[in-house]
């Protein structure tokens, strides 16, 4: 029995370009409500007190945000500077590239800005544990269950 679909290569960037917009909906709305709120940190009137470690992480998160922000918003400019071009499946390839660079910046975002966070808030030496495991979640969330189902998908024969 044939799986799959019955679509043209036009067809099927067109869908693949319409479900990495819907995917980058998301993390672009995390990732620019976190970014925001990490430019404000600064003009709090506790920043000057920070010890120097954590100034150095707040500039680490606030750079990890811009990048994260960049990719994650860099294929909405790079579907609008292609489109027309007829290179429809080689823009959703590279759209799809940046979206990963994106979520790696924004776990690499979210990772030290609880370590900010966590840090100030408790100043607990069990902070870089608590922060380790929950990047170990989101690794697992984000990047390795859907690697190990889409290796158990491709690697067993078809239903």
């Amino acid at each position: 029995m044939y799986r799959g679909r019955h679509e043209t290569p036009e067809e099927n960037a067109d869908r693949r370009w319409t479900e990495l917009m819907q995917e980058i909906r998301v993390a672009q709305t995390g990732v620019q409500i976190l970014f925001g709120f990490l430019l404000t940190v600064v003009f709090a009137p506790r920043f000057p007190e920070l010890p120097q470690s954590d100034k150095v992480i707040y500039i680490v998160t606030v750079s990890l945000g811009a990048a994260a922000t960049g990719a994650l918003i860099g294929p909405v400019s790079f579907h609008r500077i292609v489109t027309g071009r007829r290179i429809k499946p080689r823009a959703v390839v590279w759209a799809s590239r940046l979206t990963f660079v994106g979520l790696v910046l924004l776990l690499a975002t979210l990772g030290t800005a609880l370590l900010l966070v966590l840090r100030v808030a408790t100043g607990a030496s069990y902070v870089p544990w608590l922060v380790a495991g929950l990047l170990v979640w989101y690794l697992l969330c984000w990047f390795v269950l859907p690697l190990w189902v889409r290796h158990r998908h491709t690697s067993r024969p078809h239903d």
